[in-house]
């Protein structure tokens, strides 16, 4: 089925981009991951990469040519496909005509809009004159403004993992911004420009809307105002922004308290501090300087656990807390001063006690990443048709190969390697269940790319082992290993984690027996393997002990039928139990 593909937005003030050049011709074949064409913006020449698998069938502009952000680009599809329709005209002057209709839509959809606004801004707002005398700011278009950048193909908002800079800081060109967490992962920001961080369109935890108000940066006087409230206007996150201008007043001498105890305290990190949005959430409501907080994580990356274990080094840090605590309880019941003052002591050593009888619970704010999750999973489980298939595999002939093979690796080899080499052997074999559902049609697909679940700190991963099928068990080793730390330590890039066309999810190692996936989409399978474990089994009419693997596959029925599934348990069940079979 044909698909759209649009101008993006490639930076933050990004009105328009010109075809530099063209990597894919009409009618050539285009992948996931190719480059499709290099985009002139206003900050640089940028690589677009295809998204789709297909034909490329229509180009948008030649070489030289501008197309406004959200324009149309590219068409890809299948060959010989109609795409008259998504072009407006059956031509490219179709689309060229359909331009100043589409703008005329927009400005009559929005002439209406503002005008109706506007009566009911002047009102409560008496400074708005920009508002009043009727003029519209495009905040898109101010060299000042950032825009919440759209940093993945699926994403929608973005979380302030952290910021970098704060209001008055100074900011220079290639400086980091902030830390946003999308639904893939956390990515740096970074600045386009020279000046002054005049505004924070959130704080740090809090979401914004692509293209919403991220920042301001600009010269002192700059007007600040002009700019928020135009946000506000168009929908923007300026209204959930500006509690953080306040909050930041109304707690500016906390950080001086903070500082005057620093001195006391040994810094344990210095320049950059790495720690987990949070960790970092936490330690800002705690009053804790992550400088002083050692890390254990990997690089020395700051956790929820390095923040719930922290206790201050210097002993002047409890007096502070004490005396915090004291002035809260003082100005919330004043005639109860005096018990206040001599309860803080107790209070602080013991911070963690839990009284019994007594109800409580911890809310924090859903990830980008559990809701994506959450998202893609439950349209699996409620959209796609599961049934589960279970068989147990012998693994005797496995543990034996297994330490046979690791006296030459140059690698070590684990089982996870083993089941998934005889998968990626048996996919070969029984190209149904390598296969996605499509709607209107199935695709088999002949290439075994194969998805690897890993659970990281805030959910589950899938980095993909391509090429799973042409690859030897230490190659398959040394490349799980390597995307298993970028996924933990939010490396990867999208091209890591697409392009799956089965996976496995194995549980063996936390002890698990036998449990149920659901399927990751498009796949249509995804096998869940439990732990080996040592049983009595019958073996030539005696009971010797023996070393039993339960793997449950879950199918998509609309794809794979019970027949289907069973022959590939089949062979991957003789390949396992007899490994030898797999490396020919």
């Amino acid at each position: 089925m044909a698909e759209k593909i649009l101008m993006p937005r490639l930076s933050d003030t990004m009105t328009e981009g010109v075809i530099a050049a063209w990597h894919k011709n009409v009618g050539d074949t285009v992948k996931k991951g190719d480059l499709l064409a290099e985009i002139e913006t206003d900050k640089a020449t940028m690589e677009l990469e295809s998204y789709k698998d297909g034909v490329l069938l229509h180009r948008g502009a030649e070489e030289g040519g501008k197309l406004q952000v959200n324009d149309l680009l590219a068409i890809v599809g299948d060959k010989g496909e109609d795409v008259s329709g998504l072009i407006g005209g059956g031509s490219s002057n179709g689309k060229a005509e359909s331009k100043p209709q589409e703008a005329e839509k927009k400005a009559e959809s929005k002439a209406p809009a503002k005008t109706e606004e506007k009566p009911a801004n002047p009102q409560p707002q008496g400074a708005g004159n920009q508002q009043s005398s009727g003029e519209k700011v495009d905040i898109s278009k101010m060299d000042e403004v950032v825009l919440m950048p759209r940093l993945s193909d699926t994403m929608t908002e973005g979380v302030i993992a952290s910021w970098q800079k704060n209001v008055g800081d100074d900011v220079k060109k290639g400086d980091i911004l902030a830390e946003i967490e999308t639904d893939k992962a956390t990515m740096e920001l970074e600045s386009y420009k020279d000046g002054k961080l005049l505004y924070q369109g959130a704080k740090q935890g809090e979401k914004i809307a692509v293209n919403d108000l991220l920042a301001i940066i600009g010269k002192e006087g700059f007007d600040v105002n002009k700019v928020v409230n135009a946000a506000k206007d168009g929908g923007g996150s300026a209204e959930a922004a500006a509690p953080v201008e306040t909050k930041e007043e109304a707690t500016a001498p906390q950080p001086e308290t903070k500082q005057e105890a620093a001195p006391e305290q040994q810094v344990v990190n210095e320049g950059r501090i790495l720690a987990s949005p949070l960790a970092k959430k936490l330690a800002e409501e705690k009053g804790i300087d992550l400088k002083y907080v050692k890390g254990s994580g990997d690089n020395g990356r700051i956790t929820k656990s390095d923040i719930d274990n922290y206790q201050p080094s210097a002993a002047g840090a409890t007096p502070q807390a004490a005396v915090s605590e004291h002035e809260i309880s003082a100005k919330a019941a004043p005639a109860q001063t005096a018990p206040a003052a001599a309860q803080p002591s107790t209070v602080s050593s013991q911070p963690s006690t839990t009284a019994y009888g007594k109800e409580e619970f911890e809310e924090i704010p859903v990830s980008q990443m559990r809701k994506t999750i959450a998202r893609r999973l439950a349209e699996s489980k409620f959209s796609a048709p599961h049934f589960y298939l279970t068989m147990s595999i012998d693994m005797d002939a496995c543990v034996a190969a297994r330490k046979r093979i690791n006296d030459v690796s140059p690698v070590k080899i684990s089982f996870n390697d083993m089941v998934l080499k005889a998968v990626a052997v048996a996919l070969k074999q029984h190209p149904k269940v390598n296969s996605s559902w499509l709607g209107d049609k199935i695709r088999i697909n002949k290439h075994v790319s194969i998805g690897v679940a890993v659970a990281v700190e805030e959910g589950l991963l899938v980095p993909v082992v391509r090429f799973a099928d042409t690859k030897q068990l230490s190659q398959i080793a040394t490349e799980v290993k390597a995307l298993a730390d970028k996924a933990k330590n939010k490396k990867l890039q999208p091209a890591e984690w697409e392009g799956s066309t089965f996976t496995i999810s194995n549980l063996g190692m936390f002890g698990i027996e036998e449990f149920t996936a659901i399927i990751n989409p498009p796949d249509a399978c995804i096998l869940a393997v439990g732990g080996i474990s040592q049983i009595p089994v019958v073996k030539n009419g005696a009971i010797v002990p023996g070393n039993v693997m339960k793997v449950t596959l879950s199918c998509d029925h609309r794809v794979v039928d019970g027949a289907t599934g069973a022959a590939f348990l089949q062979t991957l069940k003789s390949l396992l139990e007899e490994p030898l079979r797999m490396l020919v």
